[in-house]
């Protein structure tokens, strides 16, 4: 792609995530929705293949409904309230708002899209779906989450992490595998987003963290299967164990940063007496964690057969430093958690 087109098209994404964190009007939030949608399309496609136009095809149809959804939830609270103002949707209007949001970050039940369209585009783009583009949705439930129906986020953020786990056991595409954790993750952050939207913030930056963390691992590696992750060792051991590390972060093992958000969401769950919530939301996660302790296994016991151990390491020329800063942030994070809560 013309390096000019492509600069154009990431400035008008910061420019709709900008106008959407900026906006006391809902209108202004869904244009910035909006053109973030429209500027990923072609992002999506840059490389001509099938398989990124039914891609970008399958992403832009869900975007255009919980579009529609939640323009015409708007009107109707217009209609009602008098006003556009963001802090003060109505009740009947709340919940179908909050399934177009939910929809287009890619909650279950509407994660459908999801794992298709991640496998069909290119890492890069991947990790723009994975983790920009769900900012602006994420910010603007944060600032509903006072008006948020307490049974539908327990309820959509149960089915998530379950189906999360479920769908991603018997993947061998690390795409559809990240499409499959990023859907968990939304489900640990939605349910804790009425008890308390700091928690549930605080989470959300981390796992953009860890997200980010993977794919540039990924990217570094040029791996899109686990057959490929299999012989990664004799090409870069380094990479390989922080990819590892990072596996194991995203599982939510201690003391690696994926660890407090889990004990501290589970602990307010308890805190609040929904210990039935609390009890089903860590047996789920067991499914999430046997998935990612394949690819941990894949990654750190085993060898592909005719490989040979290199003196010299085959070192790609990538932005070293970013990639060491995230890949720092996405394991160390641990003592800076009660910092990081207060702040």
């Amino acid at each position: 792609m013309n390096p000019l087109a492509m600069m154009m098209f990431l400035t008008s994404l910061a420019i709709g995530t900008t106008i959407t964190l900026s906006s006391h009007h809902w209108l202004l939030a869904w244009i910035g929705l909006e053109i973030n949608t429209l500027a990923l399309l072609p992002i999506m496609t840059k490389t001509p293949h099938p398989r990124a136009i039914e891609a970008a095809t399958k992403y832009f149809l869900t975007q255009a409904t919980a579009s529609a959804l939640m323009l015409f939830s708007c009107l109707i609270n217009a209609m009602q309230a008098g006003e556009w103002d963001i802090n003060t949707p109505s009740n009947l209007m709340t919940n179908s708002l909050s399934i177009a949001i939910m929809m287009k970050l890619g909650l279950a039940p509407m994660h459908f899209w999801l794992p298709e369209v991640l496998q069909g585009i290119s890492l890069v783009t991947g990790l723009i779906l994975s983790t920009w583009q769900k900012i602006p949705p994420m910010i603007l439930l944060f600032q509903i989450s006072h008006n948020i129906n307490l049974n539908l986020t327990v309820i959509l953020g149960l089915t998530s992490v379950l189906i999360g786990g479920w769908g991603g056991i018997g993947q061998t595409q690390i795409r559809k595998i990240m499409a499959f954790s990023s859907i968990g993750h939304l489900g640990w952050i939605i349910i804790i987003l009425k008890l308390n939207p700091q928690l549930s913030l605080f989470n959300f930056i981390l796992y953009t963290i860890m997200t980010t963390a993977m794919f540039l691992s990924m990217i570094m590696l040029s791996a899109t299967k686990m057959s490929q992750i299999s012989t990664s060792w004799t090409k870069n051991p380094a990479l390989t164990t922080t990819t590892m590390l990072v596996l194991l972060s995203l599982a939510g093992l201690p003391p690696l940063t994926g660890f407090p958000p889990k004990l501290l969401i589970i602990m307010e769950l308890i805190k609040q007496n929904m210990f039935i919530s609390a009890t089903l939301i860590m047996l789920a996660s067991l499914l999430t964690l046997f998935f990612y302790l394949r690819l941990t296994y894949i990654i750190a016991l085993t060898l592909s057969p005719n490989t040979h151990n290199s003196t010299i390491w085959r070192t790609p020329t990538k932005p070293w430093l970013v990639f060491s800063i995230i890949n720092t942030m996405a394991l160390t994070l641990l003592p800076l958690t009660p910092a990081i809560l207060l702040t």
